[in-house]
């Protein structure tokens, strides 16, 4: 029974690291936050740190995975198998806010992070692209979209929403840029797409 106590304590210990580089990464970057910054932010020891995860490269993995794990869990809790494309846009930003701060820092840092970050990157990105690729083909198929590669579209939409994180000082003064901005930017870039040609 103590050893389910200390394993139970060591979880909670681990996902408050977890939530707090999260929040910490967000706020002052990736490339700038130190094991230092998230113990103290955290209140534990530095060696509590250390205890769970023993190079900052660790934490961050366990960080990225974490975001790409909620941010595809979101698609899957928000859109059925016949959701539309539009739905599965409005999951992805969902999710993308509640991660803004650190999604906006990961994106303008992760060329300069090491490969295997980088790598699980990529992943997370290639199953957003999977579930946005699923509603625009079978939208296509419809004759509701535009025929247009799948890179394109789904090239364009994260193009769109990338240029305004990297860019939010430029449209927003420390608020969510996509709670301000997103349900705009998902109209525009549906109007895009849309088949204007379809028959009524």
């Amino acid at each position: 029974m103590p050893e389910n106590k200390r394993q139970i304590q060591k979880n909670l210990t681990k996902k408050l690291l977890i939530e707090t580089a999260i929040k910490q990464f967000g706020e002052t970057g990736i490339l700038n936050t130190k094991t230092a910054d998230i113990a103290k932010a955290a209140k534990v020891s530095h060696g509590t740190v250390f205890a769970h995860f023993p190079k900052l490269e660790d934490l961050l993995t366990a960080v990225i995975e974490e975001f790409g794990s909620r941010i595809t869990q979101r698609l899957h809790e928000l859109v059925d198998i016949n959701g539309s494309l539009q739905d599965v846009l409005q999951a992805h930003l969902t999710g993308l806010m509640e991660f803004e701060q650190f999604y906006t820092r990961l994106i303008i840092e992760r060329r300069l992070l090491p490969e295997n970050l980088r790598n699980t990157y990529i992943m997370i990105q290639s199953t957003i692209s999977f579930h946005i690729s699923l509603a625009a083909e079978k939208e296509i198929a419809q004759n509701k979209l535009r025929k247009l590669p799948m890179h394109l579209v789904y090239n364009t939409w994260i193009g769109l929403i990338h240029y305004y994180l990297t860019n939010g000082d430029l449209f927003s003064q420390g608020d969510s840029v996509l709670k301000e901005y997103g349900d705009e930017l998902l109209r525009h870039y549906m109007s895009l797409i849309i088949n204007d040609t379809r028959s009524v």
